[in-house]
Protein backbone atom coordinates (compact mmCIF):
# COMPACT_ATOMS: atom_id res chain seq x y z
CA UNK A 1 0.00 0.00 0.00
CA UNK A 2 1.13 3.95 -0.89
CA UNK A 3 2.47 5.80 2.56
CA UNK A 4 2.08 9.32 2.43
CA UNK A 5 4.12 11.92 4.34
CA UNK A 6 2.49 12.02 7.30
CA UNK A 7 3.30 8.32 7.73
CA UNK A 8 6.63 9.10 8.79
CA UNK A 9 6.02 11.76 11.12
CA UNK A 10 7.15 10.80 14.42
CA UNK A 11 6.75 12.13 18.14
CA UNK A 12 10.58 11.64 18.79
CA UNK A 13 13.26 11.92 15.96
CA UNK A 14 16.04 9.89 16.06
CA UNK A 15 14.50 6.72 17.96
CA UNK A 16 14.89 3.69 16.81
CA UNK A 17 11.33 2.81 17.47
CA UNK A 18 8.93 2.49 14.63
CA UNK A 19 6.32 5.89 14.78
CA UNK A 20 3.36 2.54 16.31
CA UNK A 21 5.82 2.38 18.82
CA UNK A 22 6.58 6.24 19.32
CA UNK A 23 2.68 6.90 19.25
CA UNK A 24 2.05 4.41 21.95
CA UNK A 25 4.95 5.74 24.17
CA UNK A 26 3.79 9.40 23.89
CA UNK A 27 0.49 8.63 24.81
CA UNK A 28 1.30 6.59 27.82
CA UNK A 29 3.07 9.16 28.89
CA UNK A 30 0.76 12.39 28.70
CA UNK A 31 -2.74 10.21 29.17
CA UNK A 32 -2.73 12.20 32.67
CA UNK A 33 -3.48 15.30 31.58
CA UNK A 34 -4.54 14.23 27.93
CA UNK A 35 -8.49 15.47 28.83
CA UNK A 36 -7.32 18.97 30.38
CA UNK A 37 -5.01 20.09 27.70
CA UNK A 38 -7.49 19.11 25.06
CA UNK A 39 -10.49 21.09 26.93
CA UNK A 40 -7.74 24.06 27.72
CA UNK A 41 -6.16 24.37 24.36
CA UNK A 42 -9.40 24.25 22.50
CA UNK A 43 -11.24 25.99 24.87
CA UNK A 44 -13.87 23.25 24.98
CA UNK A 45 -14.27 23.35 20.97
CA UNK A 46 -13.25 19.91 20.75
CA UNK A 47 -16.62 18.07 23.02
CA UNK A 48 -18.92 20.27 20.39
CA UNK A 49 -16.66 18.20 17.42
CA UNK A 50 -17.38 15.08 18.83
CA UNK A 51 -20.77 15.86 19.03
CA UNK A 52 -21.06 16.43 15.46
CA UNK A 53 -19.29 13.06 14.26
CA UNK A 54 -21.72 11.30 16.12
CA UNK A 55 -24.71 13.29 14.93
CA UNK A 56 -23.60 11.81 11.46
CA UNK A 57 -24.35 8.38 12.63
CA UNK A 58 -27.78 9.19 13.58
CA UNK A 59 -29.25 8.14 10.39
CA UNK A 60 -28.37 4.87 10.13
CA UNK A 61 -29.31 3.94 13.83
CA UNK A 62 -26.51 1.38 14.66
CA UNK A 63 -26.60 -1.06 17.23
CA UNK A 64 -22.64 -2.35 17.27
CA UNK A 65 -20.02 0.57 16.84
CA UNK A 66 -16.35 0.20 17.01
CA UNK A 67 -14.44 3.39 18.20
CA UNK A 68 -11.04 3.27 17.04
CA UNK A 69 -8.11 5.21 19.10
CA UNK A 70 -10.67 5.53 21.82
CA UNK A 71 -8.23 7.19 23.85
CA UNK A 72 -9.69 8.17 27.42
CA UNK A 73 -13.58 7.16 25.81
CA UNK A 74 -14.73 10.32 25.54
CA UNK A 75 -16.47 9.42 21.82
CA UNK A 76 -17.89 6.21 22.86
CA UNK A 77 -19.56 7.77 25.74
CA UNK A 78 -21.07 10.36 23.97
CA UNK A 79 -22.17 7.67 21.45
CA UNK A 80 -23.78 5.73 23.91
CA UNK A 81 -25.68 8.58 25.93
CA UNK A 82 -26.76 9.99 21.92
CA UNK A 83 -27.51 6.81 20.45
CA UNK A 84 -28.20 3.97 23.02
CA UNK A 85 -26.71 1.42 20.60
CA UNK A 86 -26.50 -2.48 22.22
CA UNK A 87 -22.65 -2.04 22.61
CA UNK A 88 -19.79 -0.33 22.19
CA UNK A 89 -16.26 -1.81 21.64
CA UNK A 90 -13.42 1.25 21.78
CA UNK A 91 -9.78 -0.21 21.04
CA UNK A 92 -6.25 1.97 21.29
CA UNK A 93 -3.09 1.44 21.42
CA UNK A 94 -2.20 3.58 24.63
CA UNK A 95 -2.98 1.37 27.84
CA UNK A 96 -2.31 4.64 29.90
CA UNK A 97 -5.04 6.04 27.96
CA UNK A 98 -7.44 2.91 28.30
CA UNK A 99 -7.31 2.85 32.18
CA UNK A 100 -8.30 6.31 32.38
CA UNK A 101 -11.09 5.50 29.81
CA UNK A 102 -12.50 2.72 31.87
CA UNK A 103 -12.38 4.80 35.54
CA UNK A 104 -14.30 7.05 33.21
CA UNK A 105 -16.63 4.42 31.93
CA UNK A 106 -16.94 3.12 35.64
CA UNK A 107 -17.75 6.70 36.77
CA UNK A 108 -21.17 6.73 34.59
CA UNK A 109 -21.73 3.02 35.21
CA UNK A 110 -21.42 2.10 31.32
CA UNK A 111 -19.49 -0.91 31.81
CA UNK A 112 -22.16 -3.16 30.28
CA UNK A 113 -22.40 -1.00 27.27
CA UNK A 114 -18.70 0.18 26.82
CA UNK A 115 -16.13 -2.18 26.41
CA UNK A 116 -11.95 -0.82 25.96
CA UNK A 117 -9.06 -2.55 24.53
CA UNK A 118 -5.96 -2.50 23.53
CA UNK A 119 -5.18 -3.10 19.76
CA UNK A 120 -3.85 -1.97 16.86
CA UNK A 121 -5.92 0.10 14.32
CA UNK A 122 -4.15 -1.73 11.45
CA UNK A 123 -4.71 -5.01 12.37
CA UNK A 124 -8.09 -4.52 14.15
CA UNK A 125 -9.09 -8.13 16.13
CA UNK A 126 -12.36 -8.70 15.12
CA UNK A 127 -13.86 -10.85 12.33
CA UNK A 128 -14.81 -9.53 9.22
CA UNK A 129 -18.53 -7.25 8.81
CA UNK A 130 -18.86 -7.26 12.73
CA UNK A 131 -19.71 -3.18 13.03
CA UNK A 132 -22.44 -0.88 11.86
CA UNK A 133 -20.43 1.82 12.33
CA UNK A 134 -16.97 3.03 12.86
CA UNK A 135 -15.64 6.69 14.21
CA UNK A 136 -11.84 7.66 14.66
CA UNK A 137 -11.56 11.35 16.73
CA UNK A 138 -8.16 12.35 16.06
CA UNK A 139 -6.71 9.26 15.49
CA UNK A 140 -5.74 8.37 11.63
CA UNK A 141 -2.76 11.07 11.75
CA UNK A 142 -1.15 8.80 14.02
CA UNK A 143 -1.59 5.74 11.75
CA UNK A 144 1.73 4.04 10.57
CA UNK A 145 -0.04 3.21 7.39
CA UNK A 146 -3.04 5.28 6.46
CA UNK A 147 -4.11 3.03 4.09
CA UNK A 148 -3.98 -0.23 5.73
CA UNK A 149 -5.94 1.35 8.80
CA UNK A 150 -8.74 2.79 6.24
CA UNK A 151 -8.82 -0.67 4.79
CA UNK A 152 -9.29 -2.71 8.12
CA UNK A 153 -12.11 -0.38 8.87
CA UNK A 154 -13.85 -1.14 5.84
CA UNK A 155 -13.18 -5.08 6.55
CA UNK A 156 -14.74 -5.13 10.22
CA UNK A 157 -17.91 -3.27 8.73
CA UNK A 158 -21.13 -4.55 7.63
CA UNK A 159 -22.28 -3.89 4.68
CA UNK A 160 -23.77 -0.54 4.60
CA UNK A 161 -22.19 0.75 7.66
CA UNK A 162 -21.22 3.99 8.30
CA UNK A 163 -17.18 5.33 8.66
CA UNK A 164 -17.14 8.99 10.15
CA UNK A 165 -13.63 10.41 11.27
CA UNK A 166 -13.07 13.56 13.01
CA UNK A 167 -9.22 15.05 12.27
CA UNK A 168 -7.38 18.66 12.06
CA UNK A 169 -6.85 20.55 9.47
CA UNK A 170 -5.03 23.53 8.20
CA UNK A 171 -7.60 26.20 7.58
CA UNK A 172 -8.06 27.71 4.50
CA UNK A 173 -8.69 31.29 5.63
CA UNK A 174 -6.15 33.47 4.35
CA UNK A 175 -6.12 36.03 7.79
CA UNK A 176 -6.93 33.42 10.08
CA UNK A 177 -4.27 30.79 9.22
CA UNK A 178 -0.98 32.84 10.59
CA UNK A 179 -2.90 33.04 13.74
CA UNK A 180 -3.48 29.68 13.71
CA UNK A 181 -0.05 28.75 13.05
CA UNK A 182 1.10 30.45 15.33
CA UNK A 183 -0.65 29.35 18.49
CA UNK A 184 0.21 26.08 17.12
CA UNK A 185 3.58 26.52 17.14
CA UNK A 186 4.19 28.62 20.22
CA UNK A 187 1.22 29.15 22.24
CA UNK A 188 -0.29 25.31 22.39
CA UNK A 189 3.97 24.44 22.85
CA UNK A 190 4.34 26.93 25.62
CA UNK A 191 1.22 26.41 27.58
CA UNK A 192 1.85 22.29 27.70
CA UNK A 193 5.52 22.66 28.63
CA UNK A 194 4.00 25.26 31.58
CA UNK A 195 1.89 22.41 32.85
CA UNK A 196 4.11 19.74 32.74
CA UNK A 197 3.25 17.75 29.36
CA UNK A 198 5.53 16.47 26.68
CA UNK A 199 6.59 19.23 24.37
CA UNK A 200 7.22 16.73 22.07
CA UNK A 201 3.98 15.51 22.09
CA UNK A 202 2.44 19.27 21.08
CA UNK A 203 5.51 20.00 18.05
CA UNK A 204 4.44 16.27 16.64
CA UNK A 205 0.99 17.48 16.68
CA UNK A 206 1.60 20.16 14.54
CA UNK A 207 4.05 18.53 12.41
CA UNK A 208 1.46 15.76 11.53
CA UNK A 209 -1.32 18.73 11.17
CA UNK A 210 0.55 19.96 7.99
CA UNK A 211 1.54 16.91 6.60
CA UNK A 212 -1.68 15.16 6.66
CA UNK A 213 -3.38 14.65 3.37
CA UNK A 214 -6.59 16.43 4.35
CA UNK A 215 -10.13 17.87 2.62
CA UNK A 216 -10.19 15.98 -1.59
CA UNK A 217 -7.30 14.30 -0.87
CA UNK A 218 -8.05 12.18 1.85
CA UNK A 219 -12.10 12.16 0.04
CA UNK A 220 -10.45 10.18 -2.77
CA UNK A 221 -8.13 7.72 -0.62
CA UNK A 222 -11.24 6.73 1.51
CA UNK A 223 -12.80 6.35 -2.03
CA UNK A 224 -10.23 4.44 -3.36
CA UNK A 225 -9.97 2.13 0.03
CA UNK A 226 -13.39 0.81 -1.34
CA UNK A 227 -15.53 3.11 0.61
CA UNK A 228 -18.76 4.83 -0.89
CA UNK A 229 -20.57 8.20 -0.85
CA UNK A 230 -17.41 10.17 0.91
CA UNK A 231 -17.83 13.33 2.05
CA UNK A 232 -15.84 15.97 4.54
CA UNK A 233 -16.87 18.52 6.10
CA UNK A 234 -14.79 21.24 7.64
CA UNK A 235 -15.87 22.79 10.86
CA UNK A 236 -14.76 25.80 12.80
CA UNK A 237 -12.68 27.85 9.91
CA UNK A 238 -11.17 24.39 8.92
CA UNK A 239 -9.62 23.71 11.91
CA UNK A 240 -11.00 20.43 12.20
CA UNK A 241 -13.23 18.11 9.57
CA UNK A 242 -15.27 15.95 9.58
CA UNK A 243 -15.23 12.76 6.82
CA UNK A 244 -17.63 9.99 6.04
CA UNK A 245 -18.24 7.13 4.31
CA UNK A 246 -20.22 4.01 3.41
CA UNK A 247 -19.38 0.33 2.55
CA UNK A 248 -20.93 -0.72 -0.18
CA UNK A 249 -24.82 -2.50 0.91
CA UNK A 250 -24.99 -4.92 -1.65
CA UNK A 251 -23.92 -8.58 -1.80
CA UNK A 252 -20.76 -7.73 -3.73
CA UNK A 253 -18.12 -6.06 -1.53
CA UNK A 254 -14.73 -4.46 -3.45
CA UNK A 255 -11.47 -6.25 -2.66
CA UNK A 256 -9.78 -3.78 -0.25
Amino acid sequence: MPTYSHDNIVPFKGSAQTKKQQVEGMFDKIAFRYDFLNRFLSGGIDVYWRKLLIKELVPGKPKDILDIATGTGDVAIMAYKRLRPCKITGIDISNGMLELGRKKIAKYSLQDHIRLYQGDSEAIQFPDSSFDAVTVAFGVRNFENLEKGLAEMYRVLRPGGTLAILEFSQPKNKLFRPFYNMYMKVVANRISAFFGSNRAAYEYLHASVEAFPEGKTLQRIIKQTGFENAFFRRLTLGICTIYCGKKQAAAREKDV
